[in-house]
């Protein structure tokens, strides 16, 4: 399956130095699931143990960035017994074109799943023209 021109991932950068990240900890790439119509662009980002208040998106410069954090999920009086669930940080970044009217952006958390509508502009819709007579 080939990108849409609209959306498209950053292209995976190696951090320079561990000094350049503001926090410790590991730093995953969520994944992700995008769909297309007419009207718009949906992007599924699979961020399970984020909390809403955790998720950071941002614009800037026709870059999308989407973060969030993971919390631990013992108790301060419990012990780590056995942890599979990894504990970090979730960050990607998408450009997006023109096409996309970022001013409508749409974000929902459900379920460890961030839904982002991203609509597109009214010129970037295909539309039917009549054809009237005389």
């Amino acid at each position: 399956m080939s990108e849409s021109k609209e959306l498209q991932a950053k292209a995976k950068q190696a951090v320079a130095s561990p000094a350049e990240q503001t926090q410790s900890g590991i730093v995953f790439t969520p994944e992700v699931d995008i769909f297309e119509n007419e009207r718009q662009i949906t992007l599924l980002a699979d961020m399970p143990g984020v909390a809403p208040d955790d998720i950071q998106l941002d614009l800037n410069d026709n870059v999308l960035t989407i973060s969030g954090g993971v919390k631990p999920f013992e108790g301060a009086n419990e012990s780590d017994v056995l942890i599979e669930f990894e504990i970090g940080r979730y960050h990607r970044q998408f450009n997006l074109s023109e096409v996309i009217d970022q001013n409508k952006i749409e974000a929902k958390l459900e379920d460890g799943v961030l839904r982002l509508i991203l609509p597109k502009a009214e010129k970037a819709i295909p539309r039917q023209i009549e054809v009237t007579v005389g």
